[in-house]
C-alpha cells in the first residue's frame, strides 16, 4: 500500500517494539515510506535482521536491537542503541503485548497471567520510562502506546488482557498530565481488529464476541501503520492523552484511510 498522507518525517528516529512481525513491522514499514529512521525491536534476533535488511534495500534507514521489553535495562539499552545509530529518538512506539493466555480467570495459570502483566504493562512502562527524560532533554518526542477496546470492555477469557489495557491507558492520561508544556506528547491508539497472528489465537479460542468476528472484517496491519505515521505527524499533538481510535469513520478520514467497513 503506498503512502496514502502528506507527512515528512525525514530525520526522524522511531524505536519500534514488536517489530519482527504483525503491527510493529508494518509500522516499520511505513514510517519509513515516509522518510522516517526507524529501529526494530524484538524479542528474536533473527527475524529482525531479516526485516530490516528488506527494509534497507527499499532504499530505508533502518536498523534492528534484540529487546525484552520485561527488562528495564534491555529497554535502555534499545534506546540508547536508537540515539548512537541515529543521532536522537522522536518516537517510541509501544506495540509488543500478547493475549496469551486466553482463560477463565479461575482457570487461568498464575505463571502465565503474571507474564501478560509484565508485557502489556511493565513494558509500557519500561518503554517510557527509559526513553522520556531524552525527549524531554530534547523538548520533543512521541510516544505512541498500542491499546485496544478491551481497555474498557469486560470480555470473558481476558482478565489479563482487559486489565493491562486499562492500566496501560491511565499510564498513557498521567504522562501527558506530567510532560504538559514539556513538547513531549504521549498518545494511545485503538485500532480495533487487526488481521494479525494475534487475531488467529483470538478466533482459534472461541471464547467470546470478538473470536466471532468474520476474518473479512479485521482490518489489515498497513492501516494501523498509517494510523501511527498520522500521530506522529504535526497533527498528532492533537490527541495527546487520548485513545486515539481508528474504529472510527472519523477516525480513519483523519489518517487518510477508507471510511466504510471491510468485508
Amino acid at each position: 500500500m503506498p503512502p496514502i498522507q502528506s507527512l515528512d518525517l525525514t530525520s526522524k528516529t522511531a524505536l519500534i517494539t514488536g517489530a519482527s512481525k504483525g503491527i510493529g513491522l508494518a509500522a516499520a514499514q511505513v514510517l519509513s515510506s515516509y522518510g522516517a529512521n526507524v529501529v526494530l525491536a524484538a524479542r528474536r534476533t533473527q527475524p529482525l535482521e531479516e526485516a530490516a535488511a528488506a527494509l534497507r534495500e527499499t532504499g530505508a534507514q533502518a536498523a534492528h536491537v534484540t529487546l525484552d521489553v520485561t527488562e528495564f535495562s534491555s529497554f535502555q539499552n534499545a534506546v540508547q542503541t536508537s540515539v548512537n545509530t541515529f543521532g536522537r529518538i522522536d518516537a517510541l512506539i509501544n506495540n509488543a503485548g500478547t493475549i496469551d493466555p486466553i482463560a477463565h480467570l479461575i482457570d487461568s495459570d498464575p505463571g502465565l497471567w503474571a507474564s501478560a502483566v509484565d508485557t502489556n504493562l511493565k513494558g509500557v512502562y519500561f518503554g517510557m520510562r527509559a526513553v522520556l527524560p531524552i525527549m524531554r532533554e530534547q523538548g520533543a518526542g512521541r510516544v505512541i502506546n498500542i491499546s485496544s477496546g478491551a481497555a474498557n470492555s469486560k470480555l470473558e477469557g481476558w482478565s489479563h488482557y482487559c486489565a493491562t489495557k486499562a492500566a496501560a491507558k491511565r499510564l498513557t492520561e498521567i504522562a501527558h498530565k506530567e510532560l504538559d508544556g514539556s513538547g513531549v506528547h504521549v498518545i494511545g491508539l485503538s485500532p480495533g481488529t487487526v488481521a494479525t497472528n494475534m487475531m488467529e489465537k483470538i478466533k482459534a479460542s472461541g471464547m467470546n464476541p470478538v473470536s466471532q468476528i468474520d476474518w473479512s472484517k479485521h482490518i489489515p496491519p498497513t492501516w494501523v501503520g498509517e494510523a501511527i505515521a498520522y500521530l506522529c505527524g504535526p497533527n498528532g499533538a492533537q490527541h495527546a492523552g487520548t485513545d486515539f481510535s481508528i474504529k472510527t469513520p472519523e477516525g480513519r478520514e483523519m489518517v487518510g484511510l477508507p471510511s466504510d467497513d471491510l468485508g
